[in-house]
């Protein structure tokens, strides 16, 4: 299986899961900290949230799972939430500060 080949179209389906408070998608706020494709098919994502009090931090990481779930060639799909390090506006892509008017 060439992993490379499901980068691509995993990042194209991260950004378009949204964070229902900022009009941005999840990878352009630098949500997703790492994406881990084995042979087998199956990935990895760990992600974090805005904030551990974020009110999606229950169904979010589950709306990434399905939503990369459903790419041909991926197979299993782990979604590991993690708190650290934490999140911060500087971790916004370029195009996430000009649609937040942060240049």
């Amino acid at each position: 299986m060439d992993t490379d080949a499901l980068q691509a179209p995993i990042i194209e389906t991260l950004k378009t899961v949204y964070d229902p408070e900022i009009p941005v998608n999840i990878y352009d706020m630098g949500l997703i900290y790492g994406i881990e494709i084995l042979e087998t098919g199956h990935v990895f994502i760990k992600m974090t949230l805005t904030s551990p009090a974020c009110p999606v931090a229950g169904s979010l990481p589950g709306e990434v799972e399905q939503r990369v779930a459903a790419i041909d060639g991926v197979g299993k799909v782990t979604v590991e939430l993690v708190w650290d390090p934490p999140w911060t506006p500087d971790q916004l892509s370029e195009a996430a500060r000009l649609q937040l008017g942060l240049q």
